[in-house]
């Protein structure tokens, strides 16, 4: 093997205390399809001509069944933790009771990792929303934020004190923008006038679900999961600087804003009445409920110019980009971390995902993913560059401990330091996988 992941020898990353973990998600992974209800995702994919290579999650990597050799697995890595999501189609009946041979999966996984002293991150919400629940207006309808809520109690309290932390949801802005504004991911609903009402009980949901977490499950870490593409301005033109802060606060600042100040970004003003969310009295009061972390996403930048016909317009990225054609540009994250530590006052912070689409290739039994190795170096030390700028940030997980379903793009995309067969569900742990071990156990 020939990269490494090497960061300077005083950074606090290589202390004890740091958290070094993977993550997956439900639906990417478990398949057992037919042990849950329909979710979003399943209708999703049952719709030609919306996941490219037009496949599904019925068996993804059988984690249902695996969920045991997948676990020693992760242990084999040296990780500190392991963040996995709920399917909540798989745990709660229609009726909104808990469904017992669901909740019987996740204590396994959960008391399995206990006795090896991995932690357990679990989201609550990683865009799986139970078909029954869109069938009645899902997102757009205020009454699916407390369906959650009830959900988030129930299944806290059957965890007891099995959970290191849980985050409610994953990426807000993926369900209500690629989800209710431009269509790409379940429900496939498109129209501008619903992204921000989506957005706002998505929000509230995660308000409601904190109160009960705070009360159900005092000593984890409750908090919430926000990816962020930092927005950069093509030229200094002051028409494109003003295009690139209203796309930031459309993507970025509209998630992080009300849990801190809450309150949306002035931008809402600009927004035609019609796309406005119905925000009720006492909502925001809700949505800034206190956190104990706050779940950084980060995979790359994007830059902007001025538009006559719109607000922004985002331009290619350029070179070098990852299989999924993500520019890779680590100085973004640096420059994130420290902007959203100006902003805010920030709890601790965990980086919950990063990662890169690699076209990778197994060859005798091995996966030389250099590249990705790069890309692991590269954002590890842009989150040291914030840590020495004064920025307390607790964690790191790598997307993804394996190969699985990339969501709209299917089985194209591997993002895993596992290597997956979708034909023998064999795992094979790549270069990459290994460096991040090394990092890991040499601390």
């Amino acid at each position: 093997m020939t990269a490494k992941l090497s960061l300077p020898t005083n950074s606090t990353m290589l202390s004890a205390d740091f958290t070094y973990g993977v993550a997956t998600a439900a639906f990417q992974i478990e398949g057992g399809v037919k042990k849950r209800l329909p979710c979003i995702w399943d209708t999703f994919c049952a719709t030609p001509d919306k996941v490219v290579d037009g496949s599904n999650g019925d068996q993804a990597c059988d984690h249902f069944t695996l969920w045991q050799q997948d676990i020693e697995l992760i242990e084999s890595l040296g990780v500190d933790a392991y963040r996995l999501s709920i399917s909540w189609p798989r745990v709660i009946t229609k009726s909104g009771q808990l469904n017992p041979e669901g909740v019987q999966f996740y204590l396994n996984i959960l008391e399995v990792l206990k006795s090896k002293n991995i932690k357990a991150f679990v989201t609550l919400y990683h865009w799986d929303l139970p078909q029954h629940l869109e069938d009645n207006g899902g997102w757009l309808n205020r009454q699916t934020a407390y369906k959650f809520s009830e959900y988030a109690d129930l299944i806290s309290k059957a965890f007891g004190d099995l959970v290191h932390s849980y985050a409610t949801l994953n990426e807000p802005f993926c369900s209500s923008y690629l989800g209710y504004e431009i269509g790409v991911h379940a429900p496939g609903k498109v129209g501008k006038e619903y992204g921000r009402k989506a957005a706002h009980h998505l929000l509230l949901a995660h308000g409601l679900a904190m109160e009960v977490l705070t009360k159900n499950s005092p000593n984890s870490l409750n908090g919430i999961v926000l990816n962020f593409t930092p927005c950069y301005a093509q030229s200094a033109s002051e028409k494109d600087k003003l295009a690139t802060e209203f796309a930031d606060d459309y993507f970025n600042q509209w998630y992080i804003k009300p849990l801190f100040d809450a309150c949306y970004p002035a931008t809402l003003a600009k927004l035609p009445k019609a796309h406005h969310p119905e925000v009720l009295d006492g909502d925001m009061d809700i949505i800034s409920h206190k956190l104990d972390f706050l779940g950084v996403n980060f995979y790359t930048r994007a830059i902007y110019k001025a538009d006559e016909k719109e607000h922004f317009i985002q331009i290619e990225p350029p070179e070098p980009t990852t299989d999924i054609g993500w520019e890779i540009y680590p100085q973004a994250l640096t420059e994130l971390l420290i902007s959203l530590n100006e902003k805010y006052s920030l709890p601790p912070v965990y980086i919950t995902e990063n990662g890169a689409a690699i076209d990778d290739e197994i060859n005798n039994g091995e996966v030389s993913d250099q590249r990705r190795i790069s890309y692991y170096n590269a954002h590890l030390n842009a989150v040291n560059d914030a840590i020495e700028q004064g920025i307390k940030i607790d964690g790191y997980f790598a997307w993804s401990l394996m190969d699985n379903f990339e969501w709209a793009e299917g089985y194209l995309k591997r993002f895993g330091i596992v290597y997956v067969d979708y034909d023998t569900q064999v795992r094979t742990i790549k270069d990459s996988g290994l460096a991040y071990k090394a990092l890991i156990s040499n601390r």
